[in-house]
């Protein structure tokens, strides 16, 4: 794998989750490009930079030791990635502080790296945050390859921040740099969360800035919740990739002696899914987590796992992640135990799910989506 060499330092980084047989890079040319900017400005060894959404730590990685670097994002896996590649390259796990994007902003910062998130409500969300956290003379740059880059993320950055003017491209990737102004008025209310009624079960959602399809139900979810489970007695149950939690609680609210585990690696997701636990369920007993799936979960500790499973990691798309999940639910599920998943036709779940359980059943059919059911 290619080397991420920057003015303050060469490293091997890796992916989280690794996959030995598809060894995808671990940065790209707007990580390069945001170093090489810094870099000319020549910062202080005592100049704050907070980065925001390093894929998998090349930003902040690099600039462990150079500068006072606080790095936040919404992916736990990122986060993780940040600490491996800390200690790959020869420092200490915890060189660079890390923040859930699901916490508030301490400043003030001299310098904001971003990486344009997928999600421009994520990225919405952070430059509110950024509101009264900026030192005087601070600059906001945010990069990302052109192709993953809409002229919306502008418009944001001049909203929010100030002036912004866009960087020459440098191999296919643009920086935006903004210029903070002096607020004019009083700070800018977040729109997020945001909210969203069901009628079946009936009850309200909230949703933080980087819950996927935080404005409603998701079509596969829909599908999938006439379906859930019942009858579960004080089964042990987990709701893999829970999102706001709605499967979970849909699950909890037709099963009153369940057990309920709940977990994601989106911080404003866990954030999401427990404020709607409390507000649908009260103070019943639940766990909810930020987490790589089931991956520190005891093994032969569930009797049933939940899952509508993501098919793609920030903008790479695939069923990587699916079969990740699919392998922790089994290694979790006790003998007997059965995962429930929904997903599209043409993914072809039923023959993956075939070669790690002893049976797979049709539970339910949409023309678009599948409802399985596989029994270890």
């Amino acid at each position: 794998m290619p080397l991420l060499a920057s003015p303050f330092a060469q490293l091997d980084l890796i992916r989280q989750p690794e996959q030995p047989n598809e060894p995808l890079q671990a940065f790209d040319a707007a990580d390069e490009y945001l170093l090489a900017h810094l870099a000319e400005q020549r910062p202080a060894a005592n100049t704050r930079v907070l980065v925001l959404n390093d894929g998998f730590g090349a930003l902040a990685a690099s600039l462990a030791g150079q500068v006072e670097v606080i790095s936040s994002s919404d992916s736990f896996l990122a986060l993780q990635a940040l600490q491996k590649n800390l200690v790959r390259n020869g420092r200490p796990f915890d060189a660079v502080p890390t923040l859930p994007a699901s916490e508030p902003l301490t400043g003030p910062f001299d310098r904001v790296l971003i990486k344009v998130p997928k999600t421009l409500a994520l990225l919405e969300e952070q430059l509110i945050r950024l509101q009264g956290q900026l030192a005087p003379g601070a600059q906001v740059v945010a990069g990302a390859m052109i192709k993953h880059l809409p002229r919306a993320a502008g418009d944001l950055l001049e909203r929010y921040i100030g002036p912004v003017q866009a960087s020459l491209a440098v191999k296919k990737a643009r920086l935006l740099i903004a210029t903070p102004q002096a607020a004019s008025s009083a700070p800018q209310v977040s729109p997020y969360p945001t909210r969203y009624w069901l009628d079946e079960p009936k009850i309200e959602l909230l949703n933080h800035a980087n819950v996927f399809c935080r404005e409603g139900l998701d079509i596969g979810t829909r599908a999938f919740l006439p379906h859930l489970p019942t009858n579960l007695g004080t089964a042990r149950v987990a709701d893999l990739g829970c999102g706001n939690g709605v499967l979970a609680i849909a699950s909890a609210l037709r099963n009153p002696e369940a057990h309920y585990t709940l977990v994601d690696e989106s911080f404003m997701a866990v954030q999401s899914a427990a404020q709607n636990w409390r507000a649908a369920l009260g103070e019943r007993e639940v766990t909810v987590r930020a987490g790589d799936g089931l991956s520190g979960q005891q093994a032969q500790s569930l009797d049933v796992v939940l899952c509508n499973p993501p098919f793609h990691q920030q903008q790479v798309v695939g069923d990587f992640l699916a079969w990740r999940m699919f392998q922790q639910a089994r290694e979790a599920l006790v003998v007997g135990g059965a995962l429930y998943i929904v997903g599209n036709r043409h993914l072809g779940y039923h023959s993956k799910l075939a070669r790690l359980f002893r049976s797979v059943e049709q539970v339910a059919a949409t023309p678009k989506f599948v409802i399985l059911k596989a029994r270890k």
